[in-house]
């Protein structure tokens, strides 16, 4: 069972909106078996804007109910149902705002016909409501009303059902009020990584990485990203799609990965810090830095060569150390050597590594 639900507002500041119009068709998949549709007296000025797109002014709203006095027939249409609505994150928000301020919790599941129409209708020109009906040869009237927005909405709800004969679609669309969809997603994530040292890539739906992090237990610091419930945070879980991780071994390649990374790629909500850039020389120009690896029979290596950090990386054969030539075909180049320096300075001086060849 849906409810398909169109909003008028006064406009103006996010989340101080008030609502000036509403419809609401309940809608059963075949046909609409209830409806309601009401001026509102949002008791609030409205942005002029508006005024001219919606033609609905103070003076017709002087005489309608308030929010409070429709609020209980919103519950009862809406009970059981999953709201559509054409960009329904903006009516599922416009309708809590108003419940919070009456001290109610209003939580419903809901489904969103631009997205829909996204994967049901591909390659229109644009999904907005007017322009989309359009291209469909779908009927409009009052146009920029609720009601004729919801009626216009409600006969494209019916040809994305019929577009979408499994259901497959729709069901793996509906955004629900508990995010049950999104913990079942970032618990498959969790699931896969390790309760070990390393860094992990957060990547959103085109691949791009918009989060690096770092730890000693990996699959803690993933969830502890999951349930973190800062504004930062939210827009990163929003974001997510999939996420990767490396195994580093020890704390010195922790660092040093995770922030020659965190230069070279720039995530969009990683926090930038300086670092204060150490140029001086190492008590030695030629090293070889020997640390724990991933593996009990590994090595992690960082070779030092003229005084600056050539690269890095695992060996598992003590011939790849002992030949200048093959390790330098095994680890990795840094590019960024005046980083790289710098944070294998600090860590020198502050801990002690398994191993230091001078050469």
């Amino acid at each position: 069972m849906y409810t398909i639900l169109d909003i008028e507002t006064t406009g103006g500041k996010y989340n101080e909106e008030g609502i000036t119009e509403i419809a609401i068709h309940k809608f059963d998949g075949h046909t609409v078996i209830d409806q309601f549709i009401t001026l509102v007296n949002p008791e609030r000025d409205i942005q002029d804007f508006v005024v001219q797109l919606t033609g609905i002014n103070a003076n017709m709203l002087r005489n309608a109910p308030k929010f409070h006095e429709i609020a209980k027939r919103i519950i009862e249409i809406t009970k059981g149902t999953t709201l559509v609505a054409h960009n329904a994150t903006f009516d599922y928000r416009i309708l809590r705002t108003e419940f919070k301020r009456l001290g109610y919790t209003f939580e419903i599941n809901t489904l969103c016909t631009v997205e829909l129409s996204k994967k049901l209708i591909p390659d229109e020109n644009s999904y907005s409501l007017g322009k989309l009906c359009k291209s469909l040869g779908i009927p409009m009237a009052g146009r920029h009303r609720a009601n004729g927005d919801a009626l216009a909405t409600v006969q494209l709800f019916k040809l994305i059902l019929e577009k979408d004969f499994n259901k497959n679609i729709l069901q793996n669309s509906v955004s629900y009020f508990d995010n049950r969809t999104e913990k079942a997603h970032f618990l498959k994530i969790i699931d896969l990584f390790p309760e070990e040292e390393g860094v992990f890539y957060i990547h959103d739906s085109e691949g791009k990485v918009i989060y690096l992090g770092k730890g000693k237990n990996l699959k803690a610091e993933i969830t502890h990203l999951f349930v973190k419930d800062t504004t930062r945070m939210k827009k990163i879980q929003k974001r997510v799609h999939s996420a990767s991780y490396e195994r580093t071994g020890n704390p010195l390649f922790t660092k040093l990965k995770y922030l020659l990374e965190l230069d070279a790629l720039s995530p969009k909500y990683n926090y930038k810090k300086k670092l204060k850039i150490d140029l001086e020389n190492f008590n030695h120009q030629n090293l070889i830095l020997i640390e724990k690896g991933r593996e009990i029979e590994e090595h992690a290596v960082v070779l030092i060569e003229n005084n600056e950090v050539f690269g890095y990386g695992f060996t598992n054969l003590a011939y790849q150390e002992n030949n200048l030539e093959i390790l330098k075909k095994v680890l990795t180049p840094i590019e960024n050597k005046i980083l790289a320096k710098t944070v294998v300075k600090g860590y020198l001086k502050r801990n002690k590594v398994q191993q230091i060849i001078r050469f």
